[in-house]
C-alpha cells in the first residue's frame, strides 16, 4: 500500500464493496504450523495501519467477522506514514504496544527484512509458502529474507498513470481525450510543454499539477535503480536517473507549473474540490483518495491517461505480524484472507488499489471506473504493472526519498536554488540514515 502506502503517507482508500459469495470461497483455513496463542473463545485481532487500506470502509472486516463469529477486528490508523513508522520503531524497540497486524510500506520493507527480521513472525511457520505462487514474484521476494523467512504478505502495488481534470482542460483549451493526451505527453518534456500551455489559459487559481514533489516521485518510480544498487550500495547522489528527475521537477517549479501543495496536507486535501490543479501523477491507489477528497461532485470530471515517459511503480504495502503479537495465528489467518485474490480484486474494482495477487490481476483486466469518465483502469494500470521495472529496494529508500522531496519543496515554495536545495537534501540524508 502508501501505502500507504507510498510516498510521504498512504492513501486513504474509501468506499463500499459488494460482498459476494466469492468472499466465502476465498476464506480457507490457514496452515497448521505455529500454535495459536489464544485460549479459545472470543479473540480480538488488533490491526494498526497508516492512512486507511480500505478494509474497514469496504466492509471486509465485517465480512470476516461474519465468517468467523469468534473474531472481532479492531483497527487503528495514523494518516501520515512517516509518523506511523517512527511510532512503530519505538514500539518495536520496547517490545510493547504492538498490534497483531502491522502495515509496512514498500519503501520500508528492506529495512524489515535486513535489519528487523527478529521483530516479526516468519509466516512460513503458518503455511505462507503455499501462497507464493499466487503473488507477483517481485512483491513476494521483497518481503523474504536471504534465509527464506517471509515477513509480510503483499497488499497492493502502485502502477502509475496520470489523472487529470477534463473540465479544467476544456476551460484552458486543451484536448481531453486520454489517447490523444498520452500521445502529446509521451515524454516528460511534452508533459511540461502542455503545462505551459495550460498556465497561459488556466482558470483562476488553478495550476498544472499539485506539487513538484509528486512529479519527482512518479518519475523516479520509472527506474529500476534509484537510491541503492543491487549490491546495497547507496548511489542516489551519483545516479543519473535521480539527477534527471530532480532537474525536471526543479524546472517545473521554476516555470510556475505547481500549486505548491504538500501532499497529504489539509490544504492539499481541500484542493481536490477547489480545482487547484489540473493533473495529478497517479498510482493506482490514488484513485480511492481522489474519490474521497473530491466527493460526488468530482464524478465525471476526472479521467486517466497513460503516464509520460513509460511505466513505473509508486508504493504498495505489506501486512506483517510482529513477534510480540498476542494472537499470531489468528492474525496470519486474517492477513491471508485480506490479501487473497478475491479481496484484492474487489478493492481494485471499487477503489483502484491494484492487486499484487496474480489471480486478482487477471480478474480485473477489463475493469472500468465511471467516476473517472469510464476510464479502462484494468487495462491502463495492468499494462503499467506488467511494464514497470522491478525496483531495487534499500534499507533507507523512504528516508532518502523524503529528504529529496522535502528539498524540492524548498525550491517550489521558498525559491531556494536547485543547487542549494540539493545540498540540503544530501545533508538531510546523512542525518536521517546516520
Amino acid at each position: 500500500m502508501p501505502t500507504a502506502r507510498a510516498a510521504r503517507g498512504a492513501a486513504l482508500r474509501l468506499g463500499a464493496v459488494a460482498l459476494a459469495g466469492a468472499l466465502l470461497a476465498a476464506c480457507g483455513s490457514g496452515g497448521s504450523d505455529g500454535a495459536s496463542d489464544s485460549a479459545g473463545g472470543k479473540v480480538t485481532i488488533t490491526v494498526d495501519l497508516f492512512g486507511s487500506f480500505g478494509y474497514k470502509e469496504a466492509g471486509l472486516y465485517a465480512a470476516y467477522e461474519k465468517l468467523h463469529p469468534n473474531i472481532t477486528i479492531k483497527q487503528t490508523d495514523t494518516e501520515d506514514e512517516q509518523d506511523y513508522w517512527k511510532s512503530l520503531q519505538t514500539r518495536l524497540a520496547g517490545g510493547g504496544g504492538l498490534a497483531d497486524v502491522q502495515g509496512i510500506e514498500v519503501g520500508r520493507i528492506a529495512s524489515v527484512t535486513q535489519r528487523q527480521a527478529d521483530k516479526f513472525e516468519d509466516l512460513t511457520r503458518y503455511g505462507a509458502n503455499d501462497l507464493k505462487g499466487g503473488f507477483a514474484e517481485a512483491k513476494w521476494s521483497a518481503a523474504t529474507t536471504k534465509d527464506g523467512k517471509v515477513l509480510g504478505l503483499g497488499t497492493d502495488v502502485g502502477p502509475e498513470a496520470m489523472c487529470y481534470r477534463t473540465d479544467l482542460f476544456k476551460q484552458a483549451g486543451l484536448p481531453t481525450d486520454r489517447t490523444e493526451l498520452a500521445r502529446k505527453w509521451s515524454t516528460w518534456e511534452g508533459y511540461l510543454e502542455l503545462g505551459r500551455q495550460y498556465k497561459a489559459k488556466a482558470p483562476a487559481k488553478s495550476a498544472w499539477l499539485d506539487s513538484v514533489g509528486s512529479l519527482y516521485t512518479v518519475m523516479i518510480g520509472q527506474e529500476r535503480e534509484r537510491y541503492y544498487d543491487a549490491s546495497g550500495k547507496l548511489i542516489y547522489a551519483e545516479n543519473p536517473a535521480v539527477k534527471a528527475a530532480w532537474e525536471t521537477s526543479a524546472r517545473a517549479a521554476k516555470d510556475g507549473l505547481s500549486a505548491k501543495l504538500d501532499q497529504w496536507s489539509p490544504q492539499w486535501n481541500q484542493a481536490f474540490s477547489a480545482g487547484s490543479f489540473a493533473t495529478l501523477p497517479c498510482p493506482a491507489w490514488m484513485l480511492g483518495y481522489i474519490k474521497g477528497q473530491a466527493g460526488d461532485a468530482g464524478k465525471g470530471r476526472w479521467d486517466i491517461a497513460k503516464l509520460p515517459g513509460g511505466a513505473g511503480n509508486w508504493g504498495g504495502s505489506y501486512l506483517s505480524v510482529p513477534r510480540a503479537a498476542k494472537h499470531k495465528k489468528e492474525a496470519y489467518e486474517l492477513i491471508k484472507w485480506l490479501t487473497a485474490a478475491e479481496q484484492q480484486a474487489t478493492l481494485f474494482r471499487k477503489q483502484g488499489n491494484f492487486p499484487s495477487s496474480t489471480g486478482a490481476i487477471s480478474q480485473v483486466a477489463s475493469a472500468t471506473d465511471p467516476y473517472f469518465s469510464g476510464a479502462p483502469i484494468g487495462q491502463i494500470f495492468g499494462d503499467a504493472a506488467k511494464a514497470a521495472p522491478v525496483q531495487v529496494l534499500g534499507v533507507h529508500d523512504k528516508n532518502v526519498a523524503d529528504q529529496i522531496t522535502n528539498a524540492l519543496s524548498e525550491v517550489e515554495r521558498k525559491g531556494t536554488s536547485p543547487e542549494k536545495a540539493w545540498s540540503n537534501a544530501r545533508k538531510g540524508v546523512e542525518n536521517a540514515i546516520g
